[in-house]
């Protein structure tokens, strides 16, 4: 693994060059109208979405784009609603608990793969029981999150995020309120080459 990530990152440094051939409707789009008071870094993604899980568990997009943002600059996460039926709300909100207690990175994982991959995530119990071990806390910790105002208002939070951004697929990455990353712009012809395009748009947006 260590492997792959340093040969990521030789590609990355490779691809910072070609930042100026970035433009408007190609790698990135910039939307009609500012969404005001947005994260400078937002990507909209379900937990039961096939190609958010790639993006988390095959490609580790995230994790480069994070690692790549100057300091200070905030990666934020919102999960959306319109994908897992009437469990999706749920998911929604036990990701509103991570954010409140800062274990966003212990249970990301663990959650896709209860969802996508081993199906042992079937219910609340479930989800609750998975989100207690990957983050080391009680049921009593969870319990008092998961009902606290904090949680609520993040819950909102992520649902009007959605919202304002007219979000109708994922995964999707919003730099400023201004512009999103174009998917299906992006240089395909490696995954090297897919993940480096990714983080050099991302870097190159936040910069504008």
């Amino acid at each position: 693994m260590k492997k792959i990530w340093f040969a990521l990152v030789g590609v990355m440094l490779a691809f910072s060059a070609a930042a100026s051939s970035f433009s408007d409707g190609k790698q990135y789009i910039t939307l009609d109208k500012t969404v005001s008071g947005a994260p400078e870094v937002v990507e909209f993604f379900s937990f039961f979405c096939p190609h958010c899980y790639d993006f988390e568990r095959t490609y580790h997009i995230n994790q480069a784009v994070m690692d790549s943002l100057p300091k200070g600059v905030k990666f934020t996460r919102y999960s959306v609603n319109f994908l897992g039926g009437d469990f999706a709300p749920q998911v929604t909100h036990a990701w509103a608990v991570a954010m409140a207690l800062g274990v966003e990175n212990k249970v990301v994982d663990p959650i896709f793969d209860g969802l996508q991959k081993s199906q042992t995530i079937t219910d609340a119990a479930s989800l609750k029981a998975t989100f207690i071990k990957a983050a080391g806390i009680s049921s009593e910790e969870y319990d008092s999150a998961w009902n606290s105002f904090a949680v609520k208002a993040l819950v909102s939070e992520q649902e009007k995020a959605a919202n304002d951004f007219n979000i109708t697929g994922v995964p999707s990455i919003f730099v400023h309120g201004k512009y999103q990353v174009n998917n299906a712009g992006l240089d395909t012809s490696s995954l090297n080459n897919f993940v480096a395009d990714y983080v050099n748009v991302v870097k190159y947006l936040v910069a504008k």
